[in-house]
């Protein structure tokens, strides 16, 4: 059975090849396969929360392939693959702003004020809510303004 997800995938698949959006037909197909293979891993059809785990992928995918671009000054690839990114991104829900994930990291009690040990905790709590580089940047300034005091 179709979710929600999957269906809007479909349906603006559809919509991108009718109106020749080479770039969006192109991210939705690999969307879909994306789908497709993850379903054939877990054996059965896949929830919305885990089809949106599949997109998160790609998002991290696509966010490391610009800096990998960045570094080696492939310009016109950064600019395609920021592209594909933001067309992924419209399937991800809102993400939590800097200053809020900032607020929950410095909810993480004294007992884990170890990066590994702050970590652990805040990935669970902000799974599909926030990045996890931007989590990692913000529990390392987290932990060394702690360590100055």
């Amino acid at each position: 059975m179709p979710t929600p997800i999957k269906e809007r995938v479909d349906a603006e698949l559809k919509d991108a090849m009718r109106a020749k959006e080479k770039l969006r037909v192109e991210v939705l197909r690999g969307m879909l396969s994306a789908f497709s293979y993850r379903r054939i891993e877990a054996g059965r059809d896949l929830s919305d929360p885990e089809l949106i785990e599949v997109v998160a992928k790609l998002v991290k995918q696509r966010g490391d392939s610009i800096a990998e671009f960045t570094k080696a000054g492939r310009q016109d690839l950064v600019e395609k693959e920021s592209a594909e990114r933001s067309i992924l991104l419209a399937y991800l829900p809102p993400q939590m702003s800097e200053g809020e994930i900032a607020a929950v990291v410095h909810e993480v009690p004294p007992a884990s004020r170890n990066q590994a040990g702050a970590m652990r905790p805040l990935m669970a709590k902000l799974k599909g809510k926030a990045d996890g580089n931007l989590i990692r940047l913000l529990v390392e300034r987290e932990l060394a303004a702690t360590s100055d005091r």
